[in-house]
């Protein structure tokens, strides 16, 4: 017998997965058109903060002294470092130019995962990084899209943060379900951003009832049950089957500018979509190969 069958139950944890970056698309137009403008740390610190704590009142778990400084070091790496790189891009750069650096996390999980774990790289799956690149970048550049060195170094630290976040939390498999594992992080990530935002932007703006409307969204769902997702699918699956299922995010956000905002999409931009959707296909054919 050739090959080797799909292990069981791994089609189903991918589409588990998949779900924290469709939801993650819905993050753009939450931002743009029910949060205060201009204040992207402190969305992030409320973001993260009481979803984190709500998480921890419910499993009432606290990692131990050895995993402290994992918990910290992950929550910087995955919330608070990610997302303040990432508005810092978006801010300095047209939001293609940061998306497609985002899209290049797929490649660096690969480095990261042979350096960290020992993980082969295979030339498919080099194909996937490169076709979410190439895909990102058709969908969502302009001809205008100028570029900045501050924007372009945050975009590149946000994607290795994420990149570097997603493999650590494979390779430490925590002593948790994934809920305590999302709150930790999520009470970390919070814990470290709450402080920069104050110094950065000042005391926090005045929310009406849509802006924390919005920020249960982004925070219940778009942080909490994604985020548990995320991990719980890192538990299953290596980092480089994970990490391309977030070339959904900017399809899903485009979709949605098209059909809730009347944006439209010209011929090389629906091309992008297809070479990104058919990354994540190719990603998930190679999953279930094994």
């Amino acid at each position: 017998m050739t090959g080797r069958a799909p292990a069981p139950g791994r089609g189903a944890d991918l589409l588990v997965t998949a779900i924290a970056p469709i939801v993650w698309g819905t993050t753009y137009i939450v931002t743009t058109q029910w949060l205060p403008p201009d204040r992207p740390l402190a969305v992030s610190a409320l973001r993260a903060l009481p979803a984190g704590l709500l998480l921890l009142a419910i499993v009432r778990i606290l990692p131990d002294r050895t995993w402290a400084g994992r918990v910290f070091l992950l929550g910087a790496l995955n919330f608070a470092l990610f997302w303040a790189l990432l508005f810092v891009s978006v801010y300095r750069l047209p939001g293609g130019v940061a998306a497609t650096l985002g899209a290049i996390q797929p490649l660096i999980v690969l480095v990261l995962e042979r350096l960290l774990i020992g993980s082969p790289i295979r030339p498919a799956q080099l194909v996937v990084g490169l076709m979410g690149v190439a895909g990102v970048g058709l969908l969502v550049l302009t001809p205008r899209a100028a570029l900045d060195a501050l924007g372009l170094a945050a975009g590149f630290g946000a994607a290795a943060a994420m990149a570097a976040g997603t493999t650590l939390s494979k390779l430490w498999r925590p002593p948790a379900s994934p809920l305590a594992f999302t709150a930790w992080q999520l009470s970390a990530g919070g814990l470290l951003l709450a402080p920069l935002a104050l110094l950065v932007e000042g005391p926090p703006p005045a929310l009406t009832p849509t802006n924390l409307a919005a920020l249960a969204w982004l925070g219940l769902i778009g942080a909490a049950l994604t985020y548990m997702l995320w991990f719980r699918g890192l538990a299953r699956l290596p980092p480089s089957t994970v990490a391309p299922l977030a070339l959904l995010s900017p399809v899903v956000a485009t979709l949605i500018g098209v059909a809730a905002l009347g944006e439209s999409l010209t011929a090389p931009q629906w091309l992008g979509m297809a070479v990104a959707l058919g990354a994540v296909w190719l990603n998930a054919r190679l999953a279930l190969r094994g």
